[in-house]
């Protein structure tokens, strides 16, 4: 191996012009306790594009506060928090028959450069990620695979998939009860058809009805159209889970069709960040909320052997290789698809 790699480095919050590709990256050197992994391909999501443009701050895009935990960043950042590739390297204290492995990164970091953390990091934020041909990661982090997918096909499960099973983990939802879904088309919403059905859950979803059939495809039973009104589609306290993806103007109306003792969970908030809620809604149906980001414990590694054993499959939509990321990522921004775009890195990403 030299000691230098291509990659793509973050120089900066803005637009596509602060994406570089770049020849003479330092190859990373695992640390004790750490994997080094030769990168086949890697997803993209939204929380690149947003880390990128600086949206998780609070201080209208001031950098000082634009990542996943609140803190600056630091550039030159490799970002990419989807990563699948081959373990050709090992710290102190990992077992050497680990190399060759075929791995996937669990996107939310426990530990990192050699610590256990306070808090948590997201791999291609806090630290450096897939966006490259090589990356480092903590053993732990590093799930070995057995499946007969490509790694584009794989490469679209980490950080979508992931967050889907959290959101359902956390609300616990459970078999015959009714989910509905927003931004049902995209990576996390996709994902959480297929993984509610995989629990037995009734499945509505709220998306566009040039999305519709492909839906159904996964598992959808009720097709909401994101202009309707939701009371008047569904009927007001018939859902149990709302996994909302969206926010935005709507988002009351989510609350009107729960049910009481419903459960609310929240990853994303594409249609707008600032909602109306009602107070008296929420404790008058005695509703949970749960804000979901950091992963429960047991979440990544049951996702992996639902892929092993074929119970949930991928949804690729489009792949580019990593020097055309700008395309890539414009692709993502026009949402003419249902599923992930994936970029391929090294030569293996066809295996």
């Amino acid at each position: 191996m030299t000691e230098t790699m291509c990659g793509v480095a973050l120089t900066g919050h803005g637009g596509p012009e602060v994406l570089a590709w770049r020849e003479d990256l330092p190859r990373p050197v695992p640390m004790a306790g750490e994997v080094l992994i030769r990168v086949a391909a890697a997803g993209v999501n939204n929380t690149d594009i947003n880390t990128r443009v600086g949206w998780y701050s609070k201080g209208d895009n001031d950098a000082g506060d634009a990542s996943w935990t609140g803190m600056p960043l630091r550039f030159p950042r490799i970002q990419g928090i989807d990563a699948c590739g081959s373990i050709v390297a090992v710290g102190e204290g990992v077992d050497p028959s680990r190399i060759g492995q075929r791995v996937l990164v669990e996107p939310c970091l426990i530990e990192a450069r050699g610590r256990m953390l306070d808090q948590p990091w997201f791999f291609g934020s806090e630290c450096d990620g897939a966006f490259a041909e090589y990356c480092t990661v903590a053993a732990r982090h590093a799930y070995a695979i057995e499946s007969t997918l490509t790694d584009a096909e794989l490469a679209s499960f980490p950080c979508s998939y992931s967050t889907a099973e959290n959101m359902l983990t956390r609300t616990n939802l459970q078999a015959g009860e009714t989910v509905l879904i927003t931004g049902a088309s995209g990576g996390v919403g996709s994902a959480a058809v297929q993984l509610a059905k995989a629990r037995g859950a009734r499945v509505a979803v709220v998306t566009s009805e040039a999305k519709a059939q492909s839906l159904r495809d996964l598992g959808a039973e009720v097709i909401v159209d994101r202009d309707a009104d939701y009371v008047a589609a569904l009927g007001a306290n018939c859902v149990d889970v709302v996994v909302d993806l969206v926010a935005g103007e709507k988002w009351s109306g989510l609350l009107d069709v729960l049910r009481p003792k419903g459960r609310y969970a929240v990853a994303g908030a594409v249609g707008g960040p600032i909602v109306d809620l009602d107070v008296r809604t929420l404790y008058l149906k005695d509703l949970s909320f749960f804000g979901c980001t950091v992963l429960e414990p047991a979440v990544f590694g049951n996702l992996v052997r639902l892929i092993e054993t074929g119970a949930i499959k991928p949804l690729v939509a489009a792949t580019f290789p990593l020097k055309e990321i700008n395309a890539a990522q414009a692709a993502f921004a026009d949402k003419a698809y249902t599923g992930k775009i994936v970029l391929t890195i090294t030569e293996n990403s066809e295996n």
